[in-house]
């Protein structure tokens, strides 16, 4: 039945099977989050502490932290408030939790949300030594530190942290600022080898759609990617830019864009990603931590916005989100702004739309010729194809002629579905009456049933030139099949295609008034 199909039709059959892989691989096959937590949340605060090799020849150098001291459980010896977020230091010196306050990202039971799942390791600015001995005496002596209690306005503030051990005194001097980023200078009273860690992802949204584990940009400025479940634990990188744990909204992470700094991949037992970043006696390493929303990122170092992640489409996803972007500071509205974006998208395109609507009307007036051609020239392809294409340019017609705009629309559909999926200030933004969440399914399934109902309304009134009727009622099936997808997919993607169905609807029937007018004429 393949081997019927003609061009035009070989080419849509295409893209909707590539779509349903896209979708479906995304729905079917990656992991979904209660899976991810429950092989996840196996890792204790009794795992083993090591420190990363410092190179891929050398083997991991070990120390035993006590099974009996549950190190999530050390005490809080200063406290950061301010009045976005709450930064807790514990006595290992480490930061051991992170508590945004933010009402947009508040719990479903109304509670300020917490980054970090306490059996989780390691935390962020966590050092551990090289020498075996130095880091197990390091686990078990406190920091202190040389205030309790911050208050973080408008201006940065500094805290200093101290751990005396037996010949080694330890010190960290971080400055924190408003926007959630900090600078951490380490130093050391004598030259020992050491990491130091950002700290294992945020565990807030983990799903079976988007990019959770660390992205590393390396000197160059191409970006890693390794996926929780996938690190092998002997990925290093030199003078790399930006070391991040993410999950789907948030992050931790290290950067340096001038001099760089050194990354070793860790893997805890379930082969999720750990970054450690190689110290020196005299050590300053830039972090944040917080949402990774555009422009909090942007105002820090636009750099730091590769820190989002879009996927393959990354190269289109940007430019759409930043139209988006621009879109939602006039319209004050996420929803409009979607709606604005996709007319903007299709009056780009109309051109090219235009084109092939034409060139489907004018196939749909050449099948009967053409199923004649079929019938004269059957089992002879090259007399038959050689027949056809002096048909179509005899009548102006081109096979290809609606393919283009599929085509062009198929990244552009991808770029806004990694959007909608990645993009933290989407999260919660509410469109109209029943929809308060675009970044989340339609509740009632209003959405994915009108769009199906547009879909099926523009297949309709679209001109078709099938030879198979069996080709022709798979086709009718698509918008059912279609919906049945969109029914889990954001809301805001839903919304995209619904009103792009009836913009494809408005011109397909401004097109079709114009043959019919052509076709009055010459009767």
């Amino acid at each position: 039945m393949i081997d019927k199909l003609n061009t035009q039709q070989r080419v849509i059959l295409a893209t909707v099977l590539s779509f349903l892989f896209f979708v479906g691989y995304d729905y079917l096959f990656i992991p979904k989050k209660d899976a991810l937590q429950t092989s996840q949340n196996k890792v204790s605060s009794q795992q083993t502490h090591q420190s990363p090799a410092t190179t891929q020849k050398e083997a991991p150098k070990t120390a035993t932290v006590s099974p009996e001291k549950n190190l999530h459980e050390e005490k809080i010896i200063s406290k950061i408030i301010s009045p976005r977020f709450d930064i807790a230091i514990d006595s290992l010196g480490r930061i051991e939790q992170f508590t945004l306050k933010d009402p947009r990202y508040k719990t479903k039971t109304g509670e300020a949300l917490k980054l970090f799942n306490e059996s989780f390791l390691p935390r962020p600015l966590e050092i551990r030594f090289a020498n075996t001995q130095i880091n197990t005496e390091a686990f078990s002596n406190e920091y202190s530190a040389d205030s309790t209690e911050v208050e973080l306005n408008k201006t940065p503030k500094t805290i200093t942290l101290t751990q005396k051990l037996q010949d080694l005194i330890v010190t960290k001097k971080i400055t924190f600022y408003p926007a959630g980023n900090y600078i951490a200078k380490i130093s050391l009273s004598k030259p020992q080898e050491y990491f130091i860690s950002p700290g294992f992802r945020p565990d807030v949204i983990v799903d079976g759609y988007t990019f959770h584990g660390a992205l590393i940009k390396e000197a160059d400025d191409t970006l890693t990617l390794i996926n929780d479940k996938d690190a092998k634990g002997e990925e290093r990188f030199t003078g790399a830019k930006i070391a991040a744990s993410s999950d789907r909204y948030y992050t931790t992470a290290f950067y340096n864009f001038d001099k760089g700094f050194d990354v070793a991949i860790s893997k805890d037992e379930n082969a999720n990603p750990l970054i450690f970043v190689k110290g020196a006696q005299n050590f300053e390493i830039k972090g944040f931590i917080g949402a990774k929303e555009h422009k909090a990122l942007q105002g820090i170092d636009p750099r730091l916005t590769d820190i989002i992640e879009y996927g393959f489409f990354t190269f289109v996803a940007k430019p759409v989100f930043l139209l988006l972007n621009y879109l939602h500071g006039i319209f004050g509205n996420w929803g409009w702004a979607i709606v604005v974006t996709t007319i903007l998208i299709r009056l780009a395109l109309y051109p090219l739309t235009y084109k092939g609507m034409v060139s489907m009307n004018k196939l749909k007036e050449l099948s009967p010729k053409i199923k004649e051609l079929q019938k004269k020239y059957k089992g002879e392809p090259q007399k038959l194809n050689a027949h056809m294409m002096e048909l179509y340019k005899k009548h102006g017609a081109n096979p290809m002629g609606g393919c283009l705009p599929i085509l062009l629309q198929v990244p552009i559909f991808f770029a806004i579905y990694r959007v909608l999926q990645n993009a933290s200030e989407l999260q919660s933004a509410p469109w109209i009456l029943w929809i308060e969440d675009l970044s989340l399914k339609d509740p009632y399934f209003i959405l994915p049933l009108l769009m199906g109902a547009t879909m099926f309304w523009h297949q309709r009134i679209t001109p078709t030139n099938f030879t198979d009727p069996m080709q022709e009622k798979i086709m009718k099936f698509l918008p059912l099949i279609f919906t049945f997808f969109f029914v889990t997919f954001p809301a805001g993607l839903t919304l995209y295609w619904f009103v792009n169905n009836i913009f494809s609807i408005a011109q397909q029937y401004y097109v079709n008034s114009i043959f019919k007018k052509k076709k009055d004429i010459k009767a």
